[in-house]
């Protein structure tokens, strides 16, 4: 908790597919500041358990699980790896299928308590990017600058389409619509860290953005406040 307190913090936090993930990766690179993708976190936990064959919806047997878990985030050219014991499972990371694995151990609060100080822990100067669904409300809740961004549901389903398309994964556009709306009123409607802004957080609606347009105003906004 300590090395939370005195490194610079910016929180990202954002609804599924609001493109949390790239713009935080961008600030980061731009800053040379540390990267925490929390949401990464969740998803290598939801499949951890599921190959081990741990229950998603018993907390008891996921919070040894997250104490433990066998991960390991590797810089590569640029690009962020990460590995489950061993195995580069970056891409698959980002499926629906592991998301929806993420969202059901996310709901219950030891999981998120065993995953506390493991994320606080990657507080580091000279400075964190911190990407998530709860970086702003209770992870960093002391973080200078916290960034809440979104887009409409039906944007963020066709960044998701184009997305999963040049991975080569099939999909369906009007089915990841269907799936963000209700991931949404999971994420929002949860009784443990529901996904809201922060009271002091800046909202960015990127429906209308660009990439550059939005990784500029969050700069811009860093700058006012001598982060940078």
């Amino acid at each position: 908790m300590a090395a939370a307190s005195m490194a610079k913090v910016i929180t990202i936090d954002g609804p599924v597919s609001s493109g949390k993930g790239t713009i935080a990766r961008k600030v980061a690179q731009r800053l040379g500041w540390h990267l925490l993708d929390s949401g990464a976190l969740y998803r290598l936990l939801g499949l951890h358990a599921r190959n081990l064959g741990v229950s998603l919806d018993v907390p008891e047997g996921l919070v040894p699980l997250a104490r433990e878990l066998p991960c390991r985030f590797v810089e590569k050219n640029g690009e962020l790896l990460i590995e489950l014991d061993g195995v580069d499972v970056s891409d698959y990371l980002r499926t629906e299928e592991v998301g929806e694995l993420a969202s059901r151990v996310a709901v219950h609060q030891p999981v998120r308590d065993a995953l506390l100080a493991r994320q606080q822990g990657f507080a580091q100067s000279p400075g964190l990017i911190a990407d998530g669904r709860d970086m702003g409300t209770v992870v960093f809740r002391a973080a200078p600058l916290k960034i809440y961004l979104t887009a409409s549901p039906e944007e963020r389903a066709r960044r998701r389409y184009n997305q999963l398309k040049e991975k080569g994964f099939d999909a369906n556009l009007a089915a990841l619509v269907e799936d963000i709306r209700n991931r949404d009123e999971r994420d929002m409607g949860r009784d443990v860290a529901p996904l809201k802004p922060a009271e002091d957080a800046l909202v960015v609606d990127s429906t209308d953005m660009t990439i550059d347009a939005v990784l500029d105003r969050i700069l811009s906004e860093a700058q006012q406040r001598n982060l940078v």
